[in-house]
């Protein structure tokens, strides 16, 4: 959960009985739930009427599908791929790229 391990959440559940002591630490956790699940109720309620907005074909649409980051990785990953289909191409047909100053094969009786 946002990249925290559990070490590091003892950690942090320490601290927190340190500082707030246990008499108030079960109240600071049930308002930190409950403010976890109305953001998420918010984030959600948007997604939905997004979605509803955009229509029928974008059904399928994610939040983090916006996410600027996501899109420039999945272009370039699109973009590697893609490179690397057409690097592979003339290998399959036996054909290699022409050196510079390298003329290509003439066939006197194909033309």
């Amino acid at each position: 959960m946002f990249g925290v391990g559990l070490p590091e959440m003892a950690v942090i559940a320490f601290v927190a009985v340190l500082v707030f002591g246990p008499d108030k630490l079960p109240e600071f956790a049930r308002q930190a739930g409950q403010m976890v699940r109305k953001a998420r109720g918010f984030a959600n309620a948007a997604r939905d009427e997004l979605r509803s907005e955009l229509g029928p074909e974008y059904a399928d649409l994610e939040l983090r599908d916006l996410d600027p980051r996501t899109i420039v990785r999945k272009h370039i990953a699109e973009a590697m791929e893609e490179a690397d289909r057409e690097e592979a191409l003339p290998r399959r047909r036996g054909l290699r790229p022409l050196e510079d100053g390298e003329l290509p094969p003439y066939d006197a009786d194909a033309t």
